[in-house]
């Protein structure tokens, strides 16, 4: 960094009350370390990072919400239709119009895995990863469609060079000359009086921002730009910790082409009215996702008349979108939220502090969050144990035995067929 950069820098620092980082910078003995700190420093968005800390200490305000169930198409209930929709989504896919994006920016820490979760194994005969089984399923549907689908694969600055590893190591799973990789962008984390913490590897303690900055990370990385280059016009987004994930589904690309809408999302009906998931709704008039700490008891309960839960749809993080309908969310941040965290960090004196609570602030955006942005959305349900098996917990719900269950429960049923 220049002179004047560095002073334009030290500017903001000094005016949004963050001097202990220059006081720790100047202190920085290792010059890698010191232009690494620097380089961070250049891009903290100051401004933001005081605004969201500020709207952690206000109360949460009630906002005027119109909240209202939002319509679906189930899968099995298609009828004669299935194969209409089914066909649109064939042609597009067979013209490669078709990229897929998998958010693999986390540990597998919860699981007790060290690395990248997508590198954990779940526990069938074959010791597949989440990432290897993922591959598989998109090489199976490029040769059921005769084409090779492109795979954009989301890491984190923590996992990065982890992933990219696994997959050199793996040799890509032989499908090298379609992945991709960018990295998700990071938020600097606070303590409770609105300080950026410096983490134990002596550089700014940062947070992925979310599963939200996906559009963002998309734009700003160029991915967008390459997918146009490949003839790519529509892009199905989803998790690395789902082994069941249908990145490349003719029929949900087949409903969002006839009814002219530029995103889609899956749905899985509710296991239970309070299961804690967020449902897809309408909020003013738009598609949106509400939260289940947001609901009613009264609102998780209501059904139709036909029995059915009226915000029973599930939003299960499979989602495609038109590429303009990207570039749009990617060119206009989203709003933040705050998570209180535990957080070990460097103090001023240069301990090592390891709290036994939370102590700090991350900020992350939403994926759902730009559903609002679209004019409509197609949501369509799909059967939990065809389509949806996270791997979330070490144990109980949403565990690797769950998982292994629905995953070999499936292929013991496709082979039947």
């Amino acid at each position: 960094m220049d002179e004047e950069n560095f002073e334009d820098v030290e500017r903001k620092i000094k005016r949004y009350n963050q001097g202990h980082l220059l006081d720790y910078y100047n202190n920085i003995q290792d010059e890698n370390v010191k232009m690494k700190f620097e380089n961070q420093l250049e891009n903290i968005d100051f401004e933001l990072i005081d605004s969201l800390y500020k709207k952690t200490t206000l109360p949460i305000k009630d906002e005027n919400v119109d909240i209202e169930p939002i319509d679906y198409w189930d899968k099995e209930r298609l009828g004669g239709k299935y194969d209409f929709y089914e066909g649109i989504g064939v042609e597009a896919i067979k013209a490669g119009k078709l990229a897929a994006v998998t958010m693999a920016g986390g540990q597998g820490t919860r699981l007790g895995h060290k690395g990248p979760k997508g590198t954990f194994d779940i526990g069938l005969d074959s010791h597949k990863s989440l990432f290897e089984l993922l591959c598989d399923s998109l090489k199976e549907s490029g040769r059921k469609y005769g084409v090779e689908i492109p795979w954009f694969i989301m890491t984190s600055e923590e996992n990065n060079e982890q992933t990219k590893e696994f997959f050199r190591k793996n040799k890509f799973f032989g499908y090298e000359k379609n992945v991709h990789f960018f990295v998700q962008g990071q938020l600097p984390m606070v303590d409770t009086e609105g300080k950026i913490l410096i983490g134990e590897n002596g550089l700014i303690k940062e947070a992925a921002d979310g599963h939200g900055g996906v559009y963002e990370s998309l734009v700003k990385s160029k991915m967008v730009d390459k997918m146009k280059e490949l003839g790519v016009e529509w892009v199905f987004i989803g998790g690395v910790d789902n082994c069941l994930v249908k990145m490349v589904d003719p029929v949900l690309m087949g409903l969002a082409i006839y009814k002219n809408v530029t995103g889609a999302g899956k749905s899985v009906v509710k296991a239970n009215p309070h299961e804690k998931v967020g449902a897809f709704c309408k909020k003013n008039g738009r598609p949106n996702v509400i939260e289940y700490s947001e609901i009613t008891d009264e609102m998780a309960e209501a059904k139709d008349a036909a029995g059915e839960l009226l915000y029973g749809e599930s939003h299960i993080l499979c989602n495609l979108f038109r590429i303009d309908a990207i570039e749009r969310m990617g060119s206009n941040p989203l709003p933040y939220h705050s998570a209180f965290k535990k957080a070990t960090y460097i103090d001023k004196e240069g301990n090592k502090i390891v709290p036994d609570s939370p102590n700090a602030y991350k900020f992350e955006a939403f994926l759902f969050d730009a559903f609002g942005d679209l004019d409509d959305m197609v949501i369509l349900r799909v059967k939990r144990e065809e389509e949806f098996a996270p791997v979330k917990n070490a144990e109980g719900v949403d565990s690797p035995e769950t998982a292994r269950t629905l995953y070999n429960n499936l292929h013991k049923h496709i082979e039947i067929k």
